[in-house]
């Protein structure tokens, strides 16, 4: 039994977890997702005064799924609140327990998920991933197709009569709850410390002799090949970084980033991708700056994509960030295809900070971001002040040419003429 507010400690998740490696099914399944917290169950549900029927019927049957595996296990276990370090250790745990056979897949490939019962088996499924800026109409048609792949794994592999154990948690939590019963001077730490906290893995870092000289960090580091293949790369790449880095190269003038990754999913065998930065001195400004000219793909050492970079750049001491940066034109910082090949990927990065040059203690260096001066917001403000202005201005220059009358009609006087020459 858990009180009220009580998280749960990496140390404690780890006791509770103990009865999965002693009992006999040695199988788990582990449902891996970007971020989730209770409330995305409960936020569109009656109790919270949603007046349409459909985004509570969809919500209705994603809640029932899980209390009918729930009802119908053996044993269940429900954490409401768990510490995002917890969760973030929790597969190098796993995998640190027992001696499992390791599968990582997609939401995607789970159809073609073959599960051999002679040793003990860990599958990792990587889901889709619930983006802060998706809409909560898009969050729930992303719930509904998560319904389908937990329910269709576990009614597959009972068929089959193979017994499992299943863990379904998130990297780190969706919505971060505000302390309200500090005072206002502690209320800006506390916020700090939570999103310090809600970075729930350090940054990919390659190092030479000489210490790091490419660190890179993303939230969300996704690829779309043909537009059916979702690739996540962010687990391989930063909580458990079995990605191979050993090609990347380091010169004064020109770092690559290399990251090669071995079967990231089914059909494809190897998949390399470099993020090539030069670092170049600029006379108008005065100083060095470093710059993200290209990113190649390298599909089975054969399929090579190229992308031109677009806004990426940041002086050479500073590292640059930006919140959304892939293939799509509503992106601040863009991936334009260069060639034909480039043209079948499509690229998703989400939170990315990267910095190749300058970098001291291991750590960032002050973020220099894509976000410009004047944002969209900023931009109607102007053009409606504007408008505004002008129609004001427009008003009184019509009242400045109004004139008074010089001569008027006398009743007991002739009849006033007006030439029409006035």
């Amino acid at each position: 039994a858990l009180h009220e507010g009580h998280v749960v400690s990496a140390q404690e998740l780890t006791v509770l977890l103990q009865p999965v490696f002693t009992q006999n099914s040695r199988n788990l399944i582990l449902f891996l997702q970007d971020t989730l917290s209770v409330d995305d169950f409960t936020y569109l549900s009656e109790s919270y005064g949603n007046k349409n029927p459909f985004q509570n019927q969809v919500n209705k049957l994603f809640i029932n799924l899980l209390q009918e595996i729930l009802q119908s296990s053996p044993s269940s276990l429900v954490l409401p609140a768990v510490d995002c370090k917890a969760t973030r250790d929790l597969l190098s745990f796993l995998q640190a327990s027992e001696d499992w056979k390791l599968t990582n897949v997609t939401d995607l490939d789970v159809s073609h998920l073959e599960v051999n019962t002679s040793k003990p088996n860990l599958v990792v499924v990587q889901l889709r991933p619930l983006l802060s800026q998706l809409t909560e109409f898009v969050k729930l048609y992303v719930f509904l197709f998560i319904d389908k792949i937990i329910g269709r794994l576990t009614m597959d592999l009972q068929e089959r009569g193979i017994h499992f154990s299943v863990i379904y948690t998130a990297v780190r939590p969706s919505r971060i709850s505000r302390r309200t019963d500090v005072v206002w001077e502690l209320r800006r730490q506390l916020m700090a410390t939570e999103e310090e906290d809600n970075l729930s893995y350090p940054p990919l870092n390659v190092t030479t002799g000489n210490g790091t000289c490419i660190l890179f960090y993303a939230s969300n580091f996704s690829l779309n090949a043909n537009s059916s293949v979702l690739i996540d790369l962010t687990n391989a790449t930063f909580v458990t970084q079995t990605v191979d880095t050993s090609s990347s190269t380091c010169s004064d003038f020109n770092r690559t980033l290399s990251l090669k990754y071995t079967e990231p999913v089914n059909k494809i065998s190897s998949l390399e991708i470099r993020f090539l930065m030069t670092n170049k001195f600029y006379g108008g400004s005065a100083r060095n700056w470093f710059t993200l000219d290209s990113v190649e793909i390298i599909q089975d050492g054969e399929k090579f994509a190229k992308f031109n970079v677009s806004v990426i750049s940041a002086p050479a001491e500073y590292s640059f960030h930006c919140q959304l940066v892939g293939t799509s034109n509503l992106y601040p910082a863009r991936l334009i295809p260069s060639n034909n090949e480039a043209k079948n990927w499509d690229v998703f990065i989400s939170r990315l900070q990267i910095q190749g040059f300058n970098i001291e203690n291991n750590q960032f260096s002050y973020a220099s971001d894509c976000t410009g001066f004047f944002s969209p917001g900023i931009w109607m403000g102007l053009v409606t002040s504007i408008i505004l202005l002008w129609i004001l201005t427009y008003g009184i220059h019509m009242i400045m040419q109004l004139t008074t009358n010089s001569r008027f009609d006398d009743p007991k006087g002739p009849a006033l003429s007006v030439p029409q020459t006035e």
